[in-house]
């Protein structure tokens, strides 16, 4: 598996490709990519969407009353390889 800053590129450059326009967002435990999905996305294009997707540790679909649509998906930063994975102050 490419490492998580690999993968969060590469699904949002496969997504631009498809014709959406993406946003990365960083958080504590992942990093995140956004795209708005217009109304009259045809078939096909969600099938391409979802294929990309998929390969995220984990993906959704936000929508609201108003007729926004927000796809999202997420990409587990990578666990660091010392005795502090517990967190500070957890240490043995």
């Amino acid at each position: 598996m490419p490492a998580p800053e690999v993968s969060v590129e590469a699904l949002a450059a496969r997504l631009s490709d498809i014709g959406l326009t993406t946003r990365v967002l960083e958080h504590t435990r992942h990093r995140s990519i956004e795209a708005e999905v217009p109304e009259s996305l045809p078939a096909e294009t969600w099938r391409e969407v979802l294929e990309v997707v998929g390969s995220a540790d984990r993906f959704g679909l936000l929508a609201t009353s108003l007729g926004g649509r927000t796809l999202w998906a997420a990409v587990n930063k990578a666990v660091p390889a010392t005795g502090d994975v517990r967190g500070p102050g957890r240490q043995r």
